[in-house]
């Protein structure tokens, strides 16, 4: 799943691509991913293309006639850009992975994909970006927050695991499952440590790698095109999709665990005290 620094890296290649371009083709090729009917897609037809952003995870592509197209490319959603747009029309088709195809003026364009079976990318045409309901339940961007507020937010979670308060997206806007693994593993903090147990000095140290971690990221995919962005994030991790690998950090293995549709990695010696943690949903889990 595309997170923070890939969605802000895409908004900036969609902007340099299609910026001040107009929508001549808009085809969608999968009614379920699209969420919205007012206004109708076809309204982006002839409509120019001021900016494109980022809110958390969400992608915003903002037109000059207050429309503004929003993608959530969930876990196996992703975003093409093309110099010349296939000339045949999309049409709907359970074993195509294209859900949406956006065409400009000059010829070229961008495809909407997914991949795998759980269809979950959404797409909405709205008039403000808070009218879409994920959007307006997010919490605040990892750039923007300070520490007394990360610790408020923490402590509101109270004995949660931080792996999932952190990628909570009511709580912290844009990180998901491989950052979370990635800040987790470099300010040496158990995965399963309760969010509202955290010292002043470890407070103060996840708040400080949070940003140095999305910094760095942003820092490698910033200027890439979006076919290369999905290589680099795997290329720059150090323990997330890693295991049975030497961690980069102490050479300890990195361990696993798995749930029913994901799983996390993690370094023991680095973030457990050499605790290995029970690789079993149900389990009692290692703190």
């Amino acid at each position: 799943m595309p997170e923070l620094p890939e969605v802000e890296s895409l908004a900036r290649f969609v902007s340099e691509q299609a910026g001040g371009q107009e929508v001549v083709r808009t085809e969608l090729a999968s009614f379920a991913a699209l969420k919205t009917f007012d206004p109708p897609l076809e309204a982006l037809r002839g409509e120019v293309l001021a900016e494109a952003g980022r809110r958390g995870k969400f992608l915003t592509l903002r037109f000059r006639d207050d429309l503004w197209l929003v993608l959530h490319l969930a876990r196996g959603g992703w975003l093409r850009w093309r110099d010349e747009l296939s000339t045949t029309r999309a049409k709907p088709s359970p074993k195509s992975p294209l859900a949406l195809r956006l065409g400009f003026k000059g010829g070229g364009g961008f495809e909407v994909t997914e991949a795998g079976t759980e269809k979950r990318l959404a797409l909405y045409v709205v008039r403000s970006p808070d009218d879409v309901e994920g959007i307006a339940r997010l919490g605040p961007d990892p750039f923007e927050i300070d520490v007394a507020d990360l610790g408020a937010r923490l402590a509101a979670a109270g004995a949660s695991p931080l792996k999932g308060v952190l990628a909570d997206q009511t709580v912290l806007a844009g990180v998901g499952n491989a950052y979370s693994d990635e800040v987790l593993h470099t300010a040496q903090l158990s995965p399963f440590k309760p969010a509202s147990k955290l010292s002043d000095d470890e407070l103060a140290r996840l708040h400080a790698t949070l940003r140095t971690v999305l910094e760095e990221a942003l820092a490698r995919s910033l200027g890439l095109p979006a076919a290369g962005l999905k290589a680099e994030k795997k290329g720059g991790l150090r323990v997330h999709g890693r295991a049975g690998q030497p961690c980069a950090v102490c050479g300890d293995t990195v361990r696993e665990v798995s749930y029913a549709t994901k799983a996390f990695q993690y370094c023991p010696t680095c973030q457990t005290g050499g605790k290995v943690l029970a690789d079993r949903r149900l389990s009692r889990l290692l703190r």
